[in-house]
């Protein structure tokens, strides 16, 4: 997990220092360094190509461009003191600064809707069909709060009909849009079931982010057997679908699984059909609460549908789910200024953004969690905060505006309070992952 997050942010931090970095060359404005990291004090590893020096930093905090002739991270204020010179930011003018400010958050916004984009291209999408689920969804112990029961068919969260079955779209319609009902399909008739706003919060936090809340009730399906497993000793075969445990009826995978977990070293009495007659063996569940199989999928069922993109097709596509991802983003900050969504759980910091990422290496989940990461950095470097790029394109929109440029030492004590706001919110989320941490 940490090795994709320094990789992503890698990519990241690169490519967006590249956008201030080609057009500030393109204006024939001297770059002095081009850093991946912070490099404090030293660099693990450097190397001066003409007139700027390229590096590694050991503080994997961000990275930064040091362009000659401006205010920024690095602090250097000596070379204002010095007449301004041709080659320097500051003498350039106000709408190449514009064009410079502006390259690396436009790098990141392209580079997510090109992620999305290829993505789409390269792995297609896979989805459930909500109506072919014939045995509807089980709902875990926040999902019955909420009022869901198992065998429940959703037809519409919040008025948007579900066509995809999709957890996350349950989660999205309560948090960010206010969903108010679910319709449910519920001993066949369709039922109203009324969302307490209480709910928001609870399905915002970060406690709760990766709780189940609903799935698809899946039949418990042997699709495979592992050789020398408890599984194959007890007999079990492909196709053979579980019935009961103990003399206790239960076919759905969610409730074998959990019967399975808390029968961990034990011995128990396993009831399952094959070819329409059923049969009981006895069968050990090993201390990882397993018995050797591969579960049957939704696909084998032939439950989903599968969406495959050309490349003309895959980049608008990208283009879209870019939007409306940035979109439920914002929708989600105004859900915290509105009070519906507590910060302090909901906000998290570098510790947040490594959970996100697959415990093993998996390609797909990397480049959509990176396409994510990118959108998020644009948005924030865009935050009119100095010492941030929205910081400076503030300071220059106003300049365009006025035709009045900041003075270098109002530039200069904007900057450290910009310092201030970024280390503040920076601690702040942070710290909210280390208490955490400590079940706080």
């Amino acid at each position: 997990m940490i090795a994709q997050l320094i990789l992503s942010l890698s990519i990241l931090v690169v490519l967006h220092e590249m956008g201030h970095f080609i057009p500030a060359k393109w204006f024939k404005t001297r770059v002095e360094k081009f850093y991946l990291f912070f490099d404090p004090k030293f660099s693990l590893v450097k190397k001066k190509i003409g007139e700027t020096e390229y590096g590694i930093g050991w503080l994997p905090l961000g990275g930064y461009v040091k362009i000659a002739g401006m205010v920024d991270e690095s602090m250097d204020l000596e070379q204002l003191k010095a007449p301004p010179q041709p080659w320097e930011f500051r003498s350039k003018p106000a709408w190449q600064r514009l064009i410079i400010m502006l390259g690396g958050v436009t790098v990141n916004f392209l580079l997510g809707f090109l992620i999305f984009g290829m993505m789409l291209w390269v792995y297609g999408k896979e989805y459930l069909v909500n109506d072919k689920m014939e045995y509807g969804i089980y709902a875990d112990s926040l999902g019955t709060k909420i009022g869901l029961m198992d065998g429940d068919k959703i037809l519409s969260v919040g008025g948007e009909k579900m066509e995809e079955f999709s957890a996350n779209m349950l989660r999205r319609q309560i948090v960010l849009n206010n969903a108010k009902d679910i319709i449910v399909h519920r001993d066949s008739q369709d039922v109203t079931v009324n969302v307490d706003p209480k709910f928001i919060p609870v399905l915002a936090s970060n406690f709760y982010k990766d709780y189940t809340i609903i799935g698809p009730r899946i039949p418990f399906v042997v699709g495979e057997v592992s050789e020398k497993s408890n599984a194959e000793k007890a007999g079990l075969q492909k196709d053979d679908h579980i019935v009961s445990i103990d003399g206790k009826p239960m076919m759905f995978q969610h409730e074998v699984m959990k019967a399975f977990s808390e029968s961990k070293g034990k011995t128990i009495d396993l009831g399952y059909t094959r070819n329409g007659v059923e049969q009981h063996t006895s069968i050990t569940i090993n201390e990882k609460g397993k018995i050797g199989i591969v579960l049957m999928t939704p696909h084998d069922f032939k439950w989903t549908a599968r969406e495959d993109y050309s490349l003309a097709s895959a980049i608008p596509a990208g283009f879209h789910d870019g939007v409306s991802f940035m979109g439920d983003w914002f929708k989600g900050i105004a859900q915290i200024f509105k009070g519906k969504v507590k910060a302090k759980d909901s906000l998290g910091g570098f510790i947040s953004i490594t959970k996100l990422f697959s415990t093993s290496w998996d390609w797909e989940a990397f480049w959509r969690i990176t396409g994510i990461l990118s959108f998020i950095l644009a948005i924030m470097n865009l935050l009119p905060i100095p010492a941030l790029d929205g910081g400076h394109v503030m300071f220059l929109l106003w300049e365009v505006a006025t035709g009045k440029k900041p003075g270098d030492k109002f530039m200069e004590y904007a900057t450290y309070v910009g310092f201030a706001l970024v280390l503040g919110l920076l601690v702040f989320a942070n710290g909210l992952d280390i208490m955490r941490l400590f079940g706080k």
